[in-house]
């Protein structure tokens, strides 16, 4: 590649696109220079000015590419088609006459970069590939159709298999060291991964992905892409990325902002819900309950419990007089509330009103119901009534309350779940609602409650938004999408403000106790507005062939009906399986770590262990004198990293050392599902260390 005669001339043009960059960023600076006035002026001044400064500061940031290559590639359209070349590029760049010199690769004109085919060359009679790091152009690579291919008398339909574009370019790009975080793939999206990224908006988009097929940085991509393409919008409806856990988030926190996209909210489900603490998970069966769609009619339910006519007269002093409201009347109130408000907590002022309304219409006295409110809305009867007919509540204390008491546990569930399901639920009461610990499975639980009841009081925020209602988005992604469950959908769905989502994962990946069979038990949960899309990434970037043929027997197992990924990259290492004695596991595992450390150096190393074994391998690695981190604590910073099974999922590193697979299967709710995870998560290298005899597809 190094030889190829065009280099220093399309070293000489990356070199300009560069320096055309810099006058970009110099002219934007100026401008902010210019608006920086001093203070006074008119609101409308000041509003313009904040207005100018954040346009300026959006399109500093989108200049900025930082290490990255602007440059990665060029097509050359056919004399037919005009006979135009363009250069595709991470952003847009052109020269001081406005002329382009790079497109940016989300562009329409840059569809053939990713799609263009021998069969189908979309109108290109070249492509070419630019090997780079940073501003140095290191190589080119070539793929000619149609005419050009005949111009130099090659077959232009190449191998018959038109499924990898830039074979030399991806290799390359595969076979670098893993950093600890996530990278953009703009430079080699291949033309399977390119339909998922350019699919319409509209509807939800399912794509099934098996390990190394990139789904999730296709998904990224795609986020980037509706944003350019659909700018309006989107930009003022905004984007949500929904990650199963906070080190998933921190692993690809980089390749938004590495696309020039970092307005994205990325968030774990909890992080939806305000103004509770979320900590730890319920055990298996608790879940279970929790997750089912079910639930949706015990809350509503537990809410309609809450609202009660009284049972006997109520009985207010007022002045020299008793007033005494039957119940029979409160009844109509609590009725008449319910059929007017489908939200709780708004009909609470309504309840109030008819309340002294009554009052005042029993008084010997001729009264008016403000009279009645001004005298008799502190006394301990009326406030008690209020608080037995129509509480207003939070999410926390609908919960709080339910799962408290077995007798409401039982007045709301009884229709909907069994004995054992009910029980459950139950939980000792804490004095305080404020200072609970909620769990993950609790979340999509709150969340229904707050759709349930509606806010407390209307308040508005300094940016003219109200807290307490749900913040929709114009699209949203959700990664690892299989183990979600129907309450989880449930909440989702409820953020999507025209039904446009983007759903990725992988079936036979489902670990958790929500599992699903197929996508269609997904589905069933998410909106409906438009007709949904399926998509399935099928070749795998990632994984070795060796390592793919041994997680392929577990697979077999695991998800019978589905099929491995074809591995871009046949050969690579075998992996090692290595048996040691009983009370040798740990400090074994830690030599591997090591051993394995220094083979991918600088690469990255992942100790995947189940969660019975994470603290004896914690302190092997330790007392060998190996610098580790916890996945939780420090998320992939360290060269080796030690994580448990259930956190694994959606990572990868150089090397991987898989810690005693007995276990994992024993131990995770799918426990050959979360095998075939743990041994999928290597780009280079494996290594399964095991004292116990190994499940049968490893033999």
């Amino acid at each position: 590649m190094a030889t190829h005669p065009d280099l220093a001339a399309e070293q000489a043009y990356i070199d300009h696109a560069y320096e055309s960059l810099e006058h970009a960023r110099r002219t934007a600076m100026r401008l902010r220079t210019m608006v920086e006035v001093g203070r006074g002026g008119t609101e409308q001044a000041r509003w313009e000015r904040e207005m100018i400064e954040e346009n300026i500061a959006q399109r500093l940031e989108y200049l900025d590419v930082g290490d990255a290559s602007l440059v990665f590639g060029r097509i050359d359209k056919a004399r037919s088609e005009g006979g135009e070349s363009y250069y595709i590029g991470r952003i847009a760049v052109s020269d001081e006459s406005q002329e382009p010199l790079v497109v940016d690769w989300r562009a329409p004109v840059a569809e053939p970069f990713y799609r263009a085919t021998g069969r189908s060359p979309m109108g290109l009679v070249r492509r070419r590939h630019f090997a780079t790091r940073g501003r140095k152009l290191l190589g080119i690579e070539d793929e000619l159709f149609g005419e050009g291919a005949q111009l130099l008398g090659v077959d232009g339909e190449g191998d018959g298999d038109d499924r990898v574009r830039g074979r030399s370019s991806l290799i390359a790009a595969l076979e670098e060291s893993r950093s600890g975080k996530l990278s953009d793939i703009v430079a080699t999206i291949q033309g399977e991964q390119d339909e998922v990224i350019r699919a319409p908006l509209p509807g939800v988009l399912v794509v099934q992905g098996g390990p190394g097929t990139g789904k999730t940085v296709v998904a990224l991509h795609r986020a980037a892409y509706l944003l350019y393409t659909y700018r309006f919008p989107l930009e003022g409806q905004g984007v949500l990325v929904v990650g199963p856990n906070r080190l998933f988030l921190g692993y690809i926190e980089r390749v938004l902002p590495s696309l020039g996209e970092a307005g994205v909210e990325l968030a774990v489900l909890a992080d939806l819900v305000d103004g509770v603490r979320v900590r730890g998970r319920d055990r298996p069966a608790t879940a279970r309950v929790k997750g089912d769609a079910r639930m949706a009619k015990v809350l509503a339910k537990a809410v309609r419990d809450r609202e009660r006519p009284l049972r006997a007269p109520l009985r207010v002093p007022f002045g020299a007089q008793t007033l005494v409201l039957p119940p029979e009347r409160t009844t109509e109130i609590v009725a008449e509330a319910r059929r007017r408000f489908r939200l709780h907590n708004p009909a609470r002022k309504f309840v109030e009103k008819q309340l002294f309304a009554a009052l005042a219409e029993v008084s010997r006295v001729p009264t008016t119901p403000e009279e009645v409110r001004e005298r008799t809305r502190s006394t301990p009867e009326v406030r008690e009534a209020l608080e037995r007919m129509w509480p207003v509540l939070t999410p926390a204390e609908l919960l709080h309350d339910l799962f408290g008491s077995k007798a409401l546990i039982e007045l709301a569930a009884r229709r909907y779940l069994d004995p054992d399901e009910r029980a459950a639920l139950h939980r000792p009461r804490s004095e305080d609602v404020a200072g609970v610990v909620w769990t993950h499975d609790d979340v999509p639980l709150l969340d229904e409650a707050r759709a349930l009841l509606g806010p407390r009081r209307r308040r508005r925020s300094e940016d003219g938004t109200d807290p307490d209602e749900i913040r929709t988005y114009g699209h949203i992604v959700v990664d690892e999408a299989q183990d979600l469950s129907p309450m989880q959908l449930r909440m989702l769905a409820r953020r999507s403000l025209n039904g446009s989502m983007t759903v990725v994962g992988d079936i036979a990946q489902a670990t958790g106790v929500w599992a699903h069979r197929d996508w269609d038990d997904i589905l069933e949960h998410l909106p409906r507005k438009r007709p949904s899309q399926r998509a399935e990434l099928s070749i795998g970037y990632r994984i070795p062939g060796p390592t793919m043929d041994l997680a392929a027997k577990v697979l077999a197992e695991a998800a019978p009906n589905l099929r491995p990924p074809d591995s871009v990259r046949t050969e690579g290492d075998e992996p090692r399986l290595i048996a040691v004695g009983a009370g040798e596991l740990a400090a074994r595992v830690a030599e591997v770590a090591a051993e394995e450390r220094d083979v991918v150096d600088p690469g990255s190393v992942a100790v995947i262990a189940p969660s019975t074994l994470v603290e004896d391998v914690a302190a092997a690695l330790g007392a060998a004198g190996v610098e580790f981190g916890r996945a939780a604590r420090n998320g992939l910073e360290q060269r080796v990293t030690l994580v448990p099974v259930s956190l694994v999922k959606g990572l990868e590193l150089d090397a991987a050392v898989v810690v005693e697979p007995a276990a994992i299967v024993e131990e995770e709710a799918q426990g050959m599902r979360a095998l075939y995870v743990a041994l999928t998560r290597a780009t280079k290298r494996l290594a399964v260390v095991h004292a116990r005899e190994l499940p049968e597809p490893l033999r």
